[in-house]
């Protein structure tokens, strides 16, 4: 059966939009009508762009048509996650303290998508500043899980994992801080990448741990993650984490080819908690890139039961020195009742933030404080160094590293924010990632026996996110289609 446009990859789009098979209108018609058919139930997006859509849409044809524009999301429709600064286009972070907030600037990441000719249609739901794990901690409502609505979708890229895989726009951007990108899209079955810590840049990102957060793709399948990683990874003089690099040519990794790679195995990430069938499909996922020619082995990657509070620890400290500017002076929301400037300040973000950020600014808070910065914040300060060493152990051994994106396959909706404990330890595979910066990739590799997808993760050491692209390709390729 012939797909519907909504229902094709951004590349296989593109490539009917750059032939005159398809007009950029219609590629937006489609991606619109599936949000006014599903997005009631899912509920993926906060915001839409429609009418600047559609004037976008008259450039950017004109440009295709004349052949000024040759890129391969010329035409494309995008989803952004409502934490990156979108020009004119309302920006809240899911948050009722930015409830109103529309920046005067676009994101490094979405300029550089815009310039490629691909078409923002709007902002995507998420966990209020990207804290949390299911996309349940918004202001603004829940976003459900497409593949089984009683389900979450994961988090905090939620919105825009959920949109990709319900067909409502061809591909979208997320951020992760701790997994966020590749948690959701693991849940949802489709593919999301974090990227080399630099690649992208943090510029436009509204913050929430500065060492750890970088903007990444979420899509259908890993050719659409290569053309997008390389349509978004720049230099950037206005983020000074950004890396000059210039092997970004991600499209070039899309080779079925992975005899000689060696895989490394973590014993640890197979233990207790592992959900049976997620072990049973991350194993086979394995055993068939072994057969296609790849050295697999098993091995042991200490430190990882200290990675959860090491991580939680530095990125909540971070969070609540980059949240302190959210105080009802100069823009968001601001309390009606106060007698002073420090009952202004009290009042807005007890009523601005929500339980899970206020949560989180207190810990952060408290691990820097007078007493505590050096028994909690330093010692995970140091934790992160030994975390970061032991992946350049295994990386000596190993070209890549493979294992479950996360325990179990999505939770119900409504079953984890009564534990944050638990939903906390639902990062334990994604975290160490961040705390390293290196590259991950995850794509789907199964089903339970509820037919929720379940996500295979592939890690890479530093600069080597092509060898990822590659790998996963390859495994895709014997996979075959995910639907």
């Amino acid at each position: 059966m012939e797909k519907k446009l909504n229902e094709l990859s951004a590349v296989e789009l593109g490539k009917k939009i750059s032939v005159g098979e398809v007009s950029v209108k219609e590629a937006l018609d489609a991606s619109f009508a599936a949000i006014d058919e599903k997005d009631g139930e899912i509920h993926a997006y906060l915001e839409l762009s429609r009418e600047k859509a559609y004037e976008r849409a008259e450039d950017i044809q004109k440009r295709i048509s004349d052949g000024s524009l040759k890129h391969p999301l010329a035409g494309v429709p995008v989803a952004i996650k409502d934490n990156m600064c979108t020009e004119g286009i309302k920006t809240t972070c899911a948050s009722k303290i930015l409830y109103n907030f529309v920046p005067t600037f676009s994101s490094t990441a979405v300029e550089n998508l815009e310039e490629a000719g691909a078409i923002v249609i709007g902002k995507t739901n998420m966990d209020e500043f990207a804290m949390g794990s299911t996309t349940e901690t918004s202001a603004f409502g829940v976003t459900k899980n497409p593949r089984n609505t009683a389900h979450v979708p994961g988090g905090s890229s939620g919105g825009s994992a959920a949109a990709v895989a319900a067909d409502e726009c061809s591909c979208a951007l997320g951020s992760d801080t701790g997994g966020s990108i590749r948690q959701p899209a693991g849940y949802c079955g489709v593919v999301g990448m974090k990227p080399t810590y630099g690649t992208v840049s943090r510029y436009g990102l509204i913050a929430y741990g500065s060492s750890l957060d970088q903007i990444g793709p979420i899509t259908k399948d890993v050719t659409d993650t290569a053309v997008m990683l390389e349509t978004i990874s720049s230099y950037d003089k206005k983020d000074s984490t950004s890396v000059d690099r210039d092997d970004t040519n991600f499209t070039s990794a899309l080779i079925e080819d992975v005899a000689g790679m060696k895989i490394g195995v973590p014993r640890d990430y197979f233990g207790e908690g592992l959900d049976p069938e997620v072990s049973a499909a991350v194993k086979k996922a394995a055993d068939d890139l072994k057969a296609a020619g790849a050295i697999v082995e098993e091995f042991d990657l200490s430190l990882v039961k200290y990675a959860i509070p090491a991580y939680y620890t530095i990125a909540d400290a971070e969070a609540s020195s980059n949240l302190e500017r959210f105080d009802g002076i100069k823009y968001g929301y601001r309390a009606e009742d106060f007698k002073d400037l420090h009952d202004l300040y009290k009042k807005t973000r007890s009523e601005g933030f929500g339980p899970e950020v206020q949560r989180r600014i207190m810990l952060g808070s408290f691990v820097l404080s007078s007493g505590y910065y050096d028994a909690y914040y330093l010692k995970a300060l140091k934790v992160k160094a030994l975390i970061k060493k032991a992946f350049d152990d295994a990386f000596s051994k190993y070209d890549m590293i493979l294992g479950p994106v996360a325990p179990t396959t999505a939770p119900e909706l409504g079953k984890s924010l009564s534990d944050p404990l638990s939903m906390y330890l639902g990062d334990i595979y994604t975290i160490s990632v961040n705390l390293a910066g290196l590259p991950g990739i995850c794509l789907p590799c199964g089903r339970d026996s509820k037919g929720l997808p379940i996500g295979l993760q592939l890690i890479g050491d530093c600069f080597k996110d092509s060898t990822l692209i590659q790998a996963a390709y390859t495994y895709e390729k014997i996979r075959g289609d995910f639907a």
